[in-house]
């Protein structure tokens, strides 16, 4: 899995698979986008908008529902 962000268009990505050609896009809303892979899985999640929906002032917090422990992380800009 890898998440990005990128400032300048305020829009967060989660990969959740390796790259394959045929991504399809399915516009949930209009500040979410589910990208499907070939075989029908989830290929990634995009976020517009972002940082109302996922960032705390300038921290990114990641909880471990497992364990019910999260970790905040900065945002380096």
């Amino acid at each position: 899995m890898d998440i990005t962000y990128d400032p300048r268009y305020n829009i967060a990505y989660i990969r959740l698979r390796r790259k394959v050609a045929g991504i399809k896009t399915l516009q949930v809303s209009e500040e979410l986008n589910i990208d499907l892979a070939p075989n029908g899985k989830v290929y990634g999640i995009e976020l517009l908008n972002a940082r109302e929906q996922l960032i705390k002032g300038k921290k990114i917090s990641f909880t471990d529902e497992s364990t019910g422990k999260a970790r905040e992380l900065p945002l380096v800009s």
